[in-house]
Protein backbone atom coordinates (compact mmCIF):
# COMPACT_ATOMS: atom_id res chain seq x y z
CA UNK A 1 0.00 0.00 0.00
CA UNK A 2 1.60 3.60 -0.89
CA UNK A 3 1.54 6.36 1.36
CA UNK A 4 -1.21 9.13 1.36
CA UNK A 5 0.20 12.58 -0.38
CA UNK A 6 0.83 15.38 2.02
CA UNK A 7 -2.22 16.99 1.10
CA UNK A 8 -4.09 13.89 1.73
CA UNK A 9 -2.49 13.47 4.98
CA UNK A 10 -3.45 17.02 6.56
CA UNK A 11 -7.18 16.39 5.09
CA UNK A 12 -6.89 13.23 6.80
CA UNK A 13 -5.44 14.85 10.15
CA UNK A 14 -8.39 17.66 9.92
CA UNK A 15 -11.04 14.77 9.20
CA UNK A 16 -10.03 13.31 12.35
CA UNK A 17 -10.03 16.07 14.11
CA UNK A 18 -13.60 17.22 13.20
CA UNK A 19 -14.80 13.63 14.03
CA UNK A 20 -13.46 14.13 17.52
CA UNK A 21 -15.59 17.58 17.67
CA UNK A 22 -12.61 19.84 16.63
CA UNK A 23 -13.41 22.00 14.30
CA UNK A 24 -11.36 25.08 14.70
CA UNK A 25 -7.44 24.50 13.31
CA UNK A 26 -5.24 21.88 16.09
CA UNK A 27 -2.63 21.11 13.62
CA UNK A 28 -0.39 23.88 11.97
CA UNK A 29 0.43 23.12 8.58
CA UNK A 30 3.91 22.16 9.23
CA UNK A 31 3.30 20.07 11.88
CA UNK A 32 0.77 17.78 9.27
CA UNK A 33 3.81 18.84 6.64
CA UNK A 34 6.63 16.82 9.50
CA UNK A 35 3.93 14.03 10.39
CA UNK A 36 3.69 13.49 6.61
CA UNK A 37 7.20 13.14 5.93
CA UNK A 38 7.86 11.08 9.24
CA UNK A 39 5.18 8.84 8.95
CA UNK A 40 5.45 8.36 5.23
CA UNK A 41 1.77 8.97 4.66
CA UNK A 42 0.66 5.64 6.01
CA UNK A 43 -2.12 5.86 8.21
CA UNK A 44 -1.51 3.86 10.88
CA UNK A 45 2.00 6.02 11.45
CA UNK A 46 0.15 9.00 11.01
CA UNK A 47 -2.54 8.23 13.94
CA UNK A 48 0.39 7.00 16.43
CA UNK A 49 2.27 10.24 15.40
CA UNK A 50 -0.65 12.77 15.40
CA UNK A 51 -2.15 11.22 19.45
CA UNK A 52 1.51 10.99 20.69
CA UNK A 53 1.98 14.98 19.21
CA UNK A 54 -0.88 15.54 20.70
CA UNK A 55 0.23 14.61 24.03
CA UNK A 56 3.39 16.28 23.73
CA UNK A 57 1.66 19.40 23.14
CA UNK A 58 -0.38 19.22 26.21
CA UNK A 59 2.42 18.54 27.95
CA UNK A 60 3.94 21.85 26.94
CA UNK A 61 0.53 23.66 27.33
CA UNK A 62 0.15 24.22 23.85
CA UNK A 63 -2.79 25.11 22.08
CA UNK A 64 -2.19 25.14 18.36
CA UNK A 65 -0.11 21.42 17.58
CA UNK A 66 3.46 22.79 15.74
CA UNK A 67 6.40 21.56 14.37
CA UNK A 68 8.18 21.24 17.97
CA UNK A 69 5.39 19.21 19.27
CA UNK A 70 6.23 16.90 16.04
CA UNK A 71 10.01 16.82 16.81
CA UNK A 72 8.93 15.92 20.76
CA UNK A 73 6.87 13.14 19.74
CA UNK A 74 9.35 11.57 17.24
CA UNK A 75 12.37 11.72 19.88
CA UNK A 76 9.94 10.04 22.40
CA UNK A 77 8.86 7.29 20.08
CA UNK A 78 12.10 6.64 18.69
CA UNK A 79 14.43 6.34 22.01
CA UNK A 80 14.00 3.69 24.66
Amino acid sequence: MTGMTAPETAEYIRHHTGLAGRSDTLFSDDAAKLIHETGRGHPRAVNKLAITTLTAAFAENEAIVDESSVRAAVTEMTTD
